[in-house]
């Protein structure tokens, strides 16, 4: 099903996305639009999941979290198996799950605060998972750019 946005829609999100904490008021404000009607087209976004959530970023340094790293993950059940991505989405250090395409299938972005506790995740965790074939971790030496923001673009097609 594919879901339309008009340009209100696309301005909401982008201010949303710059300030998830922008109020409906300083919405409707800036949009110029009642303060009930920007309440109503953000429940529908929500609605429709175009908006998932609300959350705070975090620095992941000042919680202990310094070491990043993408690993790459064999399994031997077959690409989008019931049983290897789920598994590696509830590991809390685990941030991200992807199946791919390629010589690997799937790869996955954990953090952690230093290599040992990294060694510790794939021996305690990863280990555990009877699917994983094999891995190739590759760690973050520096960080340019992270974000989660989207490019909206300026009006719908």
């Amino acid at each position: 099903m594919e879901i339309i946005l008009d340009n209100i829609d696309l301005r909401i999100l982008r201010m949303m996305q710059e300030n998830a904490r922008i109020s409906n008021v300083e919405l409707a404000r800036e949009l110029e639009m009642a303060p009930s009607a920007m309440l109503e087209r953000v429940k529908k976004l929500e609605q429709k999941g175009v908006i998932l959530q609300y959350t705070a970023q975090v620095n992941p340094a000042t919680v202990g979290q310094r070491l990043l790293a993408f690993i790459f993950i064999k399994t031997n059940d077959g690409f989008g198996s019931p049983v290897t991505g789920p598994a590696l989405a509830r590991i809390p250090e685990v941030q991200e799950v992807h199946n791919i395409a390629g010589d690997d299938c799937y790869l996955v972005k954990v953090r952690t605060t230093d290599s040992s506790a990294l060694m510790s995740l794939m021996r305690n965790e990863f280990a555990q998972i009877p699917t994983i074939h094999s891995t190739k971790t590759t760690i973050v030496l520096e960080t340019v750019k992270e974000e989660q923001k989207l490019k909206i673009p300026d009006s719908s097609k």
